[in-house]
């Protein structure tokens, strides 16, 4: 969809109308959410196909003022496996499919994006004693991601949801939500924000979702550091899991086989390194 930047204080003419702020008020007034003549919601890469920059995905919020980084919620893991698909044989619920791109402010497409998503299972319930339902990617150089999963229960006090952290190397983390349109609890569910919304359609069995992340960053290539830290740690090299490493004057342990990238150096991947 094509998000619309975080509310900024103050009225009046000088201020445009966001999508955002029509999309919440198309809610609260009781209206369908607006759609293209397609019946979807817009996505990203189709206002980024007609020149215009793009706005940042807007970060879940309580509705009121500039929107904050919303808290994790209580059921976030750190060290989530690497894979796209989060269903085993024989998992039960409606099996989904979630798709789409990752972008920069100026609609071009970001590679080696961190995807960390993790959601309830069928019966609304999150997995705290392993990783059920949890997993992390990294976008190809297409931006593009994928993840396979099943649509998520519902639990006292919200909709159905599916948590997501994204982060592009080298920069801020965005901690937010994607949601399913038509859900009754939409409107009763004081986080649900409509500019994170899911396109959402029946595709055999199961559902197939789609949205794109526009974070607040410019795309593009990331520049190398001009004056790396000392240490054995390097771009660009194999690891495997169990493989230690020196950066900074610390030394750290791989979790997770990958092969390194500016960006992820270890103090700031905990799904990849950990302080030995």
């Amino acid at each position: 969809m094509t998000p619309s930047a975080p509310d900024e204080p103050g009225t009046g003419a000088d201020r445009p109308i966001s999508r955002k702020n029509l999309l919440r008020a198309a809610v609260a007034a009781g209206a369908a959410v607006p759609l293209l003549a397609t019946g979807t919601v817009a996505l990203a890469r189709e206002t980024g196909s007609r020149g215009r920059p793009l706005a940042p995905t807007p970060y879940c919020d309580d509705g009121d003022g500039p929107t904050p980084d919303q808290m994790e919620g209580p059921y976030f893991k750190p060290d989530s496996p690497p894979r796209t698909d989060l269903v085993t044989p024989g998992t039960p619920g409606t099996p989904l499919t979630v798709s789409g791109y990752v972008f920069g402010r100026d609609c071009v497409p970001l590679s080696g994006v961190l995807l960390d998503f993790w959601q309830a299972d069928h019966a609304g319930a999150y997995d705290m004693a392993g990783y059920t339902f949890r997993g992390h990617q990294f976008t190809g150089a297409t931006g593009a991601f994928t993840l396979r999963t099943i649509v998520p229960g519902l639990y006292p006090g919200r909709t159905r949801h599916i948590h997501v952290k994204a982060q592009a190397p080298g920069e801020p983390v965005l901690t937010t939500q994607l949601y399913f349109p038509g859900e009754p609890r939409n409107s009763t569910d004081a986080l649900f924000d409509p500019a994170l919304l899911m396109n959402v359609r029946a595709a055999g069995g199961g559902r197939q979702g789609t949205f794109d992340f526009v974070l607040d960053v410019e795309g593009g290539p990331t520049d190398p550091p001009t004056d790396p830290p000392s240490g054995s740690w390097a771009p660009g090299h194999p690891y495997a899991a169990g493989d230690r490493v020196t950066y900074g004057g610390a030394g750290y342990r791989c979790l997770q086989a990958h092969t390194s990238m500016t960006g992820w150096e270890p103090p700031g991947v905990p799904a990849l390194w950990r302080r030995a």
